[in-house]
């Protein structure tokens, strides 16, 4: 949902994400807007669910070095401020996590997990901002318990609830079948 009507530039938009009223929002800057990040239960689990499988992974294969963001990482991206629910970044790219709002260098991959305030356009800019500049990204839809995986110069790789999500070679050898990360909460 947007916050702001005008449009601004990206210097504006971190003097006003810094303001003291702003401290506890999830801000983007998307085509010049404020964007502000509401999600809700159902997507909130999933996104815990997908960071504590990609996070096992890590533990379990030490070869594979990087870091994961969660929903409070934000990262400039294209010259625009986004916020991945999960974000991995390779320690080739980045050898520690950023200490600024917004860090400079991209994610390998950004897991954005659909919530019912999600603009489609919004999102679509995204997703051709993160493939511009080399990010692969998962978009999970949870109502249709679906999985898009959108890579540089690869075709849209769609997933169903029977499919198993591989790690391409951002994460080689991860895998997940859809069924356990939508399996229902226990």
């Amino acid at each position: 949902m947007a916050v702001q009507a005008p449009r601004l530039t990206a210097e504006e938009f971190e003097r006003f994400a810094a303001l003291p009223a702003n401290a506890d929002r999830r801000l983007e800057y998307i085509g010049g807007e404020v964007i502000e990040v509401v999600s809700n239960q159902v997507s909130s689990a999933l996104v815990y669910r997908i960071g504590l499988f990609i996070g096992m992974y890590l533990m379990q294969h030490p070869h594979v070095e990087g870091f994961v963001t969660g929903s409070d990482g934000g990262y400039v991206i294209a010259g625009e401020r986004y916020i991945p629910d999960v974000a991995f970044v390779s320690k080739a790219r980045q050898a520690a996590p950023s200490d600024r709002p917004y860090g400079l260098v991209p994610p390998d991959l950004a897991v954005e997990v659909l919530s019912p305030t999600n603009d489609p356009d919004a999102m679509m800019t995204k997703i051709g901002n993160y493939l511009a500049v080399g990010t692969v990204v998962w978009v999970v839809n949870p109502p249709k318990q679906t999985l898009h995986v959108f890579a540089p110069g690869q075709a849209v790789k769609p997933l169903g609830i029977d499919d198993t999500l591989n790690g391409g070679d951002v994460l080689p050898g991860f895998t997940l079948a859809l069924k356990d990360l939508f399996a229902p909460a226990e």
